[in-house]
Formats: structure tokens, sequence, C-alpha cells
């Protein structure tokens, strides 16, 4: 039996859609609930449900955006950093395996030396990294309650280590799209935006995520943090002109100067603006399409709601 928290959310409805059409087994739980409830009460339903594994996509990400999360804090605390923590102690003790969705905004730009940040480099966009934003730092302090610590390491930059053996999966989202038009969808928020931040990132397509994070539990891959990103990053602009040239929106897209001036007029907190390195997801059999490809694929069959 699976157990499925936070299915009603953007990425937790994904889930929910993939379980159902694969036929496999699972009951629901409310992250809100689990978050204010005791630990007694959290053991008990799942010793009443018999489960056999919990994906969490419970979550605080704020609306419209993470600034949301700056005038909500206590919230955001518990849904990004106290439910991971309740959800280790729990499922260690009834020896149960577990799947937490993180988040890749715990990281600034690209690794020291170019390419994308590594499962193994500590993240330096948090709380002991700061500045940040208050959003990013509960998910960094997320990993954090699930064992994961700051070390240092030969090379230019520390190391994210396991206090012991990791006994469940971290899968780090970054930034969702796909084809349904949808407040929590970025190809969405680009053509709705009034203006745009220039910025590289790397992106998931929510499906191909749902897919990667499913295929880790039902292959039995190694215990761990993934990247679940597709392969690749881009940049606002090059997010515009696909959009542009498969005919989706020729609207005139307007962008900010600079990320001061963005700052200045638009955010009232810093934002995550990161490159990914997907390798290790590829290097134990599970693939996702280039981010380029995700995208086209998302734009030629868009659907407005």
């Amino acid at each position: 039996m699976i157990v499925l928290v936070g299915s009603t959310g953007y990425v937790g409805s994904a889930f929910k859609a993939l379980l159902q059409s694969k036929g496999v087994e699972f009951q629901t739980l409310s992250g809100r609930e689990m978050a204010s409830g005791s630990k007694a009460a959290f053991a008990s339903s799942l010793k009443d449900m018999s489960a056999s594994f919990l994906i969490n996509c419970a979550g605080y990400t704020g609306k419209p955006n993470v600034d949301a999360c700056e005038l909500d804090k206590g919230n955001c605390l518990d849904g990004n950093s106290v439910l991971p923590g309740l959800i280790r102690e729990v499922c260690s003790d009834l020896s149960i395996g577990w799947g937490h969705v993180s988040s890749g905004c715990i990281f600034g730009g690209e690794r020291p030396g170019g390419g994308g940040w590594k499962e193994d480099d500590a993240p330096n966009f948090s709380f002991r990294k700061p500045p940040c934003s208050f959003y990013s730092g509960t998910k960094a302090l997320g990993e954090e309650v699930l064992g994961w610590r700051e070390s240092e390491r030969d090379g230019d930059w520390p190391a994210w280590d396991h206090e012991d053996a990791p006994e469940g999966y971290v899968w780090r989202l970054r930034i969702p799209f796909n084809e349904v038009d949808n407040p929590r969808n970025y190809l969405t928020k680009v053509q709705t935006y009034a203006t745009l931040l220039e910025a590289r990132n790397s992106l998931s397509q929510l499906e191909d995520f749902v897919t990667a994070c499913w295929e880790c539990v039902a292959k039995k891959v190694p215990y761990g943090i993934y990247n679940v990103t597709n392969p690749g990053s881009v940049t606002t602009s090059e997010v515009v002109e696909t959009i542009k040239k498969l005919g989706v929106n020729d609207k005139q897209f307007q962008f900010f100067e600079s990320e001061d001036d963005f700052m200045s007029k638009a955010a009232k907190t810093p934002r995550s603006n990161c490159v990914l390195d997907s390798a290790r997801l590829a290097s134990v059999g599970v693939t996702m399409r280039p981010v380029q490809e995700a995208l086209e694929w998302s734009l030629q069959n868009w659907s407005r709601t």
C-alpha cells in the first residue's frame, strides 16, 4: 500500500494521476493535518493503512509565489521543515520507506567552475548561506532534518553528506511545467507576468518528474538525493522564443533591466535561479527527455483551461 501525502496540490495531483493510471493501490493523507497532529496519530494512520511506502508531495510554496512565504513563516516552516522530520521519524520506527519532494531552489547560479550543482554539493541558497528566500531556507532545512549535513571535502565546494545510510529518497523538483494552463505552471507564469526576469534555470516537466520518481521506487534504485530535472537548462528568453516560434502567444514580452531592477520593482525576497546536474538519476537507469524537447512538446500540445 502506497500512502500519498499532499495529493491535492500541483505535484501531488500529478502523482495521484500516475498511480491511478498504473493501477497502483494507494491511500492519501493530508500534510497539513499531519504537521499539526501528533506523532502517535500519524503512526496509527500508517499502521491502519498497512503502508509499505510513503510519498510526500506536501509542502508550502506560497501563492502566487514565494513572496507570500515571507508573510506566513509559521506554516511555511511546518510544511517544509517540520513535516519531513516527522515523516522520517515515524517511517523509521515502522520500517517504511519514503520519498520526499524537495526543491532545487536551495541553490543559486552554477557550480564553481561551471556546470550544474550535484546532489553531493552543499546548498548555497539557504539559511546557512544567505541571502535567500524564507521558502528556500525551509526547503534546505527540510533536507537537514532528513539527515543531510554540510561537511568539508577537498575541492571547490563543501559536501552535502548523510549522517548515516539514507533510508529514503529526496527528489528535487525545479520549476515545474507541462502542457496544461495552470497558475502553478511555469509556462503560464511566463505568459502572464507583466515583466520577466532573464535567468538560466533547470526545469522539471511535471509528468516526467512524477514518472521518474515512481521509477525510483519501482526499480528500487539506491536511496539518496536525486536532481529530478529534464537534462539541460534554458534561459527565460529561450523559453519566450519557443512560445513565439510555436505560435502559442505573440505578445510583446517585457524584461527587467537586471536582477536589481527586478528586486526593486517586483520582488520582496531573493529568487533562486540555478542549474542542476541530473546525471545521477540517469546513472541508475531513470531517464527524462531533454529540457528543450519537453518544452516544445508541452507548447505544441498547449491546452488553456
